[in-house]
């Protein structure tokens, strides 16, 4: 099968997106503001003044979340206008003046750090996300994020996955079922499991329209899967590659190589577990079709942005 068969939609900047991320920039806001607003900037700023923000990349990534700190200080205050000298998706060196923002003071420095900590995550997941992507181009594999996002910004680490060229898994419990461990073992089995969520599908209309995804730890579950591969559209092969060094980060990818022997191409196929940037690579020679790899939201490291301002005039 075609890997890219019934992948959920990738968030963009579309009106459904903007509405889902403006609810984070509305919550920042009410947690930063509450009653009595930005008492800093309300009593030490000259009133009518104007300033000038200029960003500045302190470290080398790939910027995220530039149209999201837009909405931030236009949430603020309509009046701040920003421009950019770079876009979303492009790879910055540290030092980088990147785009300006220029408004009342007040409003500036309000908005300031709201729109500060959501482009240095965002940035810091699409320069992962690109960094592991790199790794994996001499191969078709696909670098999958997955729901090991924080509570509140699902769309908002996803997109940011999304401009650093990843892939984005399902977005939560609703657009697609994965039958894991768990469910294998209350459901009384694997066959067992994707028989009662088939039935469940059919029932209710959604069969052929939410895809299914199987959990495999032993490669008896992955024969036991391929029975019921007319019934699924992926298999999910998981911790299949064991770390053999810590220090070198030589991963033994067998048990996956196996795995895939087995399957021979005829459903798409996931690995997970011991995914790092390190191993990345070993686990995508195996040429499995995707790899999926929560550390890329979980375990995120800000890129250092930051916002230099300066008063510029007064109204």
């Amino acid at each position: 099968r075609d890997p890219s068969h019934k992948l959920p939609t990738r968030p963009t900047m579309d009106a459904f997106t903007r509405k889902e991320i403006q609810k984070v920039i509305d919550a920042g806001l009410a947690e930063d503001l509450m009653e009595l607003g930005d008492l800093s900037s309300k009593s030490a700023v000259p009133e009518g003044c104007l300033a000038r923000g200029r960003f500045l990349a302190k470290a080398d990534g790939v910027l995220a979340g530039l149209k999201v700190a837009e909405m931030v200080f236009a949430s603020v205050d309509p009046k701040i206008k920003i421009s950019w000298t770079k876009s979303d998706g492009d790879y910055v060196t540290r030092g980088t003046y990147f785009g300006n923002v220029d408004g009342p003071a007040e409003s500036v420095l309000t908005g300031e750090r709201l729109a500060l900590n959501l482009m240095q995550r965002m940035s810091g997941i699409a320069t992962q996300t690109n960094c592991m992507v790199e790794q994996v181009r001499p191969y078709r594999t696909k670098i999958l994020d997955t729901r090991k996002t924080a509570p509140g910004l699902r769309y908002v680490d996803k997109l940011a996955c999304s401009i650093g060229g990843g892939t984005n898994h399902r977005m939560g419990l609703y657009d697609m079922v994965m039958i894991k461990d768990n469910h294998i073992t209350s459901a009384g089995g694997l066959t067992n499991a994707v028989n009662k969520v088939v039935s469940y599908l059919e029932k209710r209309g959604l069969k052929g329209k939410i895809p299914i995804e199987v959990e495999t730890r032993t490669l008896e579950e992955v024969k036991e899967a391929l029975t019921c591969k007319d019934k699924i559209d992926r298999v999910m092969l998981d911790n299949m590659s064991k770390m053999v060094d810590e220090k070198t980060s030589r991963v033994d990818t067998t048990m996956l190589q196996q795995a895939l022997s087995l399957i021979k191409g005829q459903i798409a196929t996931e690995a997970s577990g011991n995914i790092t940037l390190e191993t990345v690579k070993q686990v995508a020679a195996s040429g499995v079709d995707y790899i999926s790899s929560g550390a890329l939201t979980h375990s995120v490291m800000a890129l250092d942005i930051s916002l230099k301002v300066k008063l510029i005039s007064k109204l």
